[in-house]
């Protein structure tokens, strides 16, 4: 199927399309007899085409007609999972623009920090994680940030079934000292030297109904006081991933919200 001046489009296609969308806007199920009336498609190429739609889970057929199925519904939620990360990078790719550093970002899954995307480039490289957050979190300004949003008890919690190993002469190995530095710095959290020296790294939490993290740079320790006075770099940053971890949550569950 050709429109003049327009790609070259694959009829069979562009008519299982038309009865996908007719099946959803009528809300109910609908028998094949009136999908080919509403469409204008032969009533032997709606039989066919309906078949195949509900053989690969587009459309599921009742006694009382045919319904939208699982599948669109399962595309949609991957698709706005997809715009969440993509979303999210884009924030990264920002954030290393603004501030020539390597950008970061980590989230509470399950009880556990897990780094979840980095953007760093050739001028900009990132850390060397040679340990993961998951054993290094209280050395490292990502995961010191997420423990610092967490209730009181979370924190403890969370301090108790991670043992504070020192992984350079500046990590925190006294739960302790680490709790009053988070009571002290609650917005901005920087790692200095504490999880590889020479190397700072600042990070900001994202805390919401929809997510528990936190955006981070990494920079020589020597530039460290350029990233703490751009700040807002990494502020502006945090307020954007929770915004699109928000949206995603209201997408896929408007009662949660």
């Amino acid at each position: 199927m050709t429109k003049p001046g327009g790609p070259t489009l694959i009829g069979s296609v562009v008519r299982a399309l038309s009865l996908l969308e007719a099946v959803a806007e009528q809300g109910r199920p609908v028998q094949a007899k009136a999908l080919a009336r509403l469409t204008g498609i032969t009533l032997p190429t709606t039989y066919h085409l309906l078949r195949t739609l509900v053989h690969e889970g587009y459309l599921e057929r009742t006694d009382e007609g045919y319904v939208v199925g699982d599948l669109p519904t399962h595309l949609a939620a991957a698709g706005h999972e997809a715009s969440s990360a993509l979303r999210s990078r884009r924030v990264l790719r920002t954030l290393h623009d603004d501030l020539g550093a390597a950008a970061y970002l980590a989230v509470l899954v399950d009880g556990e920090i897990e780094l979840v995307d980095i953007v760093d480039s050739a001028a900009a490289p990132r850390t060397d994680l040679w340990v993961g957050l998951h054993d290094a979190a209280h050395a490292t300004a990502l995961g010191k940030a997420i423990i610092g949003a967490l209730p009181p008890a979370d924190r403890r919690e969370y301090l108790d079934r991670h043992p504070m190993v020192d992984l350079t002469p500046r990590t925190h190995t006294s739960a302790r000292a680490l709790l009053a530095e988070l009571d002290r710095q609650p917005r901005i959290v920087v790692d200095s030297q504490e999880y590889a020296l020479g190397t700072a790294c600042v990070a900001v939490p994202v805390a919401g109904p929809a997510v528990v993290g936190a955006v981070a740079v990494s920079v020589p320790e020597s530039q460290v006081q350029r990233v703490l006075d751009d700040a807002h770099h990494l502020t502006r940053a945090a307020h954007r991933v929770g915004m699109a971890y928000a949206t995603d949550r209201a997408r896929s569950d408007p009662a949660a919200v």
